[in-house]
């Protein structure tokens, strides 16, 4: 089955327990339709760029799937008429990375690959 990653943002009003709800929910939506979550991460509330709905700041979530096409429109569908979801960008992998994403790795881990210049 093909490999997707999504990233979605959702209301900063919501709970963190309740933002970490929603991707249990779209979870299932995916495992109803014959895919499954390889893995999920929470980073956080995080300001954005720019508001979206009145909104400065969002609850963002990765999911790492492995699904059929079919279930990847239907949660994107049931993503788009949910209320308390902003955004969500979906992309097709050739392969999951190892281990955490960018944005859960260190900041000293990150930087530690480049040189400060002072």
């Amino acid at each position: 089955m093909p490999l997707y990653e999504h990233v979605l943002i959702s209301r900063q009003d919501l709970s963190n327990t309740q933002a970490e709800s929603l991707i249990e929910h779209f979870g299932t939506v995916l495992a109803d339709n014959g895919g499954k979550v390889v893995e999920s991460e929470y980073w956080g509330v995080k300001t954005m760029a720019y508001k979206i709905n009145k909104n400065r700041k969002g609850h963002y979530a990765l999911l790492r799937t492995d699904a059929p096409s079919v279930a990847v429109q239907e949660m994107e569908r049931l993503m788009r008429l949910h209320d308390d979801v902003m955004r969500v960008l979906t992309i097709k992998v050739d392969e999951h990375q190892e281990g955490p994403s960018v944005q859960m790795q260190k900041r000293d881990e990150r930087d530690g690959r480049r040189e400060r210049r002072h």
